[in-house]
């Protein structure tokens, strides 16, 4: 008789892997997304740029591969069956929501007492989202090794940017508070996400229906801006071609995260991610540095806590599984 135990871990190392590289993507994102932002001037036309861009790629990816329009039948039939509630595909919502935020904080704070703030914000509601079941994964107790990895999550990330945070102002506070919030929205997002996927069978159906919700949301906002304010679009840099990566690289993002909380929950997903962010934002300062940074080892000493904080919040699931091995290693009854 196979093992589900043993069968298991491949699939949840796997799952890991994914994480951490979807995790180094977006800190490539963000550097896209500031270019951009740089640009045009404007955080909310970047968001909307990249959010759209992500949205016309699954919609042809939508027209020419079955199985992304499969799923969404799947979603609408989870829906009418009533195993999908209306509101938990609303996912989109807060990720555009998430984008707004950063459009208007990034300015004031900078990107890294932003990362600090969301990481804080997700990383403690990931621990609620899984306690409640909200996540396809089902419920996960808060446990003392649960709590401890999100807390190294923060102070890795806090260490990891250290070298980046310029002097506070009294600016800072609202921004800080509305970034904690974008980051309990990315956590319930997160959950939302993976259940739309566990009904699509598919993370890119997931991710398309992200992707139109917010769409729809940040460009009825970029709409009364620019009815109601003195806010005028500017026309689309033609060069260079890489800032309008950000919406594919989103693509990857939600979709590989909707299939991921499936595998290991909300809070294991946002850790391994975490690390895989720091991870990308020391390539980037490596391989890329922009003008006025550089390769810092304090981003060293940061993966390698993002990377403790892992292997601490891995460690009931491991020891859980161990028992299951144990237990199931025995004839079973007929």
């Amino acid at each position: 008789m196979t093992d589900s135990g043993t069968s298991r871990r491949p699939a949840a190392l796997i799952a890991g892997l994914a994480s951490i590289s979807v995790g180094a993507l977006t800190a490539l994102q963000s550097r896209i997304n500031g270019e951009f932002a740089s640009v045009t001037g404007s955080g909310l036309e970047a968001a909307v740029v990249s959010f759209g861009s992500g949205w016309i790629l699954l919609t042809v990816l939508l027209i020419a591969w079955r199985p992304l329009r499969t799923g969404l039948s799947g979603v609408v039939a989870a829906i009418r069956s009533g195993a999908l509630r209306p509101w938990q595909i609303m996912g989109g919502f807060l990720g555009a929501f998430f984008v707004l935020i950063q459009s208007l904080s990034v300015p004031v704070i900078g990107v890294a007492v932003f990362t600090l703030a969301v990481v804080a914000g997700q990383s403690s509601n990931s621990l609620v989202v899984d306690r409640i079941g909200l996540g396809p994964a089902g419920k996960q107790p808060i446990t003392v090794a649960r709590v401890v990895s999100a807390i190294l999550a923060v102070v890795a990330v806090a260490v990891a940017v250290s070298d980046r945070v310029s002097e506070p102002s009294e600016a800072w506070i609202p921004a800080i508070v509305a970034s904690c919030v974008a980051g309990l929205a990315i956590a319930v997002q997160q959950a939302l996400n993976g259940r739309v996927a566990a009904a699509a069978s598919n993370g890119f159906s997931a991710a398309w229906v992200n992707f139109t919700l917010g769409c729809l949301l940040l460009g009825a906002a970029f709409g009364v801006a620019w009815a109601l304010t003195d806010y005028d679009p500017v026309a689309l840099p033609s060069s260079p071609w890489w800032i309008y990566m950000g919406g594919a690289i989103g693509v990857l993002f939600i979709a590989t995260a909707a299939w991921v909380v499936q595998k290991l929950g909300v809070l294991l997903f946002a850790l391994t991610a975490i690390m895989g962010q720091i991870i990308g934002a020391l390539l980037l300062d490596w391989i890329w540095p922009r003008p006025g940074t550089a390769f810092h080892s304090m981003l060293i000493v940061g993966a390698l806590l993002a990377a403790l904080a892992v292997a601490v919040g891995s460690l009931p699931a491991l020891l859980a599984r161990r028992r299951h091995s144990t237990g199931s290693s025995a004839p079973a009854p007929h």
